[in-house]
């Protein structure tokens, strides 16, 4: 792969009922979304975008010198939004991996990035994402911390067989804390939008299981830790601390 095959995408919005006005909460004298951006930038893949539908964000990463798109403000998903954006940014469609990147994970390694997206080396996958083990006995049971399950294919790698709110698999072994990143083949991400809601994605309310219930392929990259992400003001604070402001 190189840079011109792959587009970053970070959806933002500023509708957080946690913490009103999320992606632009300072840390360190700059919007949070510009934090985001340039670990985005440090991975060196591809060019980086921010998929917006307001303009107070797409000025304030205009004017860190990044690049946004504003796009419709009725998108029902990140994974809506961003599709929109790679049409918008990419209409020649050289781009064949694009990644979806959340807003509110300004501490995540760009590392983490780089393990999603080679998975795509394999032409059997779809899409990849990253999980890293749990390590703190509350989050095997805390419903907010999604968990994936999956098949083994070596110490780093999975093959996702199910993501859940419940605490699984049951018996002794690791738990995985799934981290809210996908590197998708473009066109599984044109497949992903355009089936609807699947029955355990609206249970789970985990968008994910919508494409493997449509058989979809998903690899699991296996990363060191859980970057923290950012919903509460409690969360901005300990991004300032972790981000050294």
């Amino acid at each position: 792969m190189t840079s011109r095959d792959i587009l970053i995408l970070i959806p933002a919005r500023m509708a957080a009922t946690r913490l009103p006005g999320k992606p632009l909460a300072d840390i360190g004298g700059l919007p949070m979304i510009v934090h985001v951006v340039r670990r985005a930038q440090e991975a060196r893949l591809g060019e980086v975008i921010v998929a917006t539908d307001a303009e107070v964000i797409f000025a304030a990463v205009e004017k860190a010198g990044a690049r946004a798109l504003m796009t419709r403000t009725d998108h029902a998903s990140g994974s809506d939004r961003i599709f929109e954006a790679l049409e918008l940014a990419d209409p020649e469609k050289k781009a064949r991996i694009v990644v979806n990147m959340q807003g509110d994970l300004p501490t995540l390694p760009p590392d983490d990035l780089t393990a999603a997206v080679r998975l795509l080396d394999d032409p059997a996958v779809d899409i990849a994402t990253v999980a890293a083990e749990i390590s703190n006995p509350d989050e095997r049971t805390n419903p907010n911390v999604v968990k994936v399950v999956g098949s083994p294919l070596s110490a780093k790698r999975l093959r996702a067989l199910y993501f859940t709110r419940a605490t699984a698999p049951y018996g002794d072994g690791p738990l995985y804390h799934h981290i809210g990143l996908y590197a998708y083949r473009r066109e599984a991400l044109a497949r992903f939008v355009g089936l609807p809601p699947s029955p355990l994605e609206q249970r789970e309310k985990l968008e994910q299981l919508r494409a493997l219930e449509a058989g979809m392929r998903i690899d699991v990259a296996i990363v060191d830790s859980v970057p923290l992400g950012v919903d509460t003001p409690q969360d901005l604070e300990a991004a300032r601390r972790v981000l050294g402001h």
